[in-house]
């Protein structure tokens, strides 16, 4: 069987963990059977808020960037396209995709003979799919941006997520909870699986810091609330002084994230790493005695599993969809009300008074991935998907 992945979100050459969990999923699959090969949607427009100086050059390099990869063995090709501006236009950048894969997906037949087309989110991958190549059997992916922003922001996001659910053959939800809001979006019933994804379970490895340390890893964006984390360690400041943060990640949010710090005066306490290679962040992660990240519209949360593989308990927040269906399966994520410093600080400050306890935490949370949360699962469970959506 022949698939080619087709998404937006996928590592590049300036930004290696974009997408991230696309990359793996297709290894994943690959691993467990299937010849995959993938084609990107490279956006060459910068983004809105890039200064108008730099226009010219940050344009030039997204033009430049390499049409051809090979990353981890996988063929990848980055496909240039155009569109508006994001915040006013992202429901229809499936629109704007269409006409180059109308050429491109042609070109890749010709020495990649496809069987099956797999769309990583409903916009833009899933709407430009069924635009470019209606008569091609395709799946769908469900990521957690078409339900938790795409269909709710855009009136045409909305047709188009709807769209891209009705041509697809399978919709794969990352979670119980996105497959419930796929399908109330109209995504069919009878063909809305769901395929949870994964992580890497390392050897166990003694935890590398001198002080007990609290770690995120994620964008810094607003949702991900990485501003509650500092404003808990503030609380707990005097009960545990030797307590530190170390946030992993960059985005828009890390000025006002620093600024916080400083005010609070735990600059000293709170270390801004920045945006690793993913084995680096991971290995960063995995060197802290518990993950925090209390953040909402998770549809999934493949960070708290990634730190839990190795052994590093995990605190999310009450009432996501990924991250409940992760505490249910087994120990080692604890939930707390989004938005509630003091429950944040509290649920810390219990877990990291006992180090015993929390070491004991530990090795339960890298059970529960084992038995539920590999990649391996992931692929398995991705191939016989796709052996459904050709029956």
């Amino acid at each position: 069987m022949k698939v080619l992945h087709v998404a937006e979100f996928y590592p590049r050459a300036h930004d290696p963990v974009l997408g991230i969990w696309a990359h793996k999923q297709a290894l994943a699959a690959r691993d467990a059977g299937v010849d995959v090969q993938v084609l990107v949607l490279h956006r060459v427009v910068p983004p809105s808020a890039t200064p108008k100086a730099q226009l010219a050059s940050a344009a030039l390099a997204l033009w430049r960037h390499p049409r051809l990869r090979e990353l981890d063995g996988l063929t990848v090709r980055y496909v240039p396209f155009v569109s508006p501006p994001r915040p006013r236009s992202y429901g229809s950048w499936g629109a704007w995709a269409a006409p180059v894969l109308r050429r491109e997906l042609p070109r890749v037949r010709r020495s990649f003979r496809f069987d099956l087309l797999h769309a990583h989110n409903a916009v833009p991958a899933g709407d430009a799919l069924r635009r470019a190549m209606p008569a091609a059997p395709a799946v769908v992916s469900v990521h957690g941006g078409d339900v938790f922003f795409t269909a709710g922001a855009f009136t045409d996001g909305h047709r188009n997520v709807v769209a891209a659910f009705g041509h697809a053959r399978l919709v794969l939800a990352n979670s119980d909870g996105v497959a419930d809001r796929a399908r109330a979006l109209g995504a069919p019933a009878e063909r809305t699986r769901v395929v949870r994804l994964g992580a890497d379970v390392p050897p166990t490895s003694p935890r590398q810091y001198d002080h007990p340390t609290l770690v995120t890893v994620a964008h810094l964006v607003g949702r991900k609330r990485q501003g509650d984390v500092i404003r808990a360690l503030w609380l707990l400041r005097d009960r545990h002084p030797h307590l530190r943060y170390l946030v992993v990640g960059d985005g828009p949010e890390r000025g006002t994230l620093e600024r916080l710090a400083a005010d609070l005066e735990l600059a000293d306490r709170v270390e801004f790493a920045g945006q690793r290679p993913h084995d680096e962040a991971v290995a960063l992660c995995h060197g802290a005695d518990l993950f925090v990240m209390p953040s909402i519209d998770e549809a999934f949360g493949v960070a708290y599993v990634e730190a839990m593989a190795g052994g590093v308990p995990a605190i999310a927040s009450l009432g996501e969809p990924g991250p409940g269906e992760i505490a249910q399966v087994g120990d080692g994520l604890a939930l707390v009300p989004p938005g509630d410093v003091e429950a944040l600080a509290g649920q810390i400050d219990a877990l990291i008074a006992d180090r015993a306890a929390l070491g004991r935490l530990g090795r339960r949370a890298r059970q529960t991935v084992e038995r539920a949360f590999t990649w391996q699962r992931c692929g398995e469970a991705t191939v016989a998907a796709y052996e459904e959506a050709l029956r």
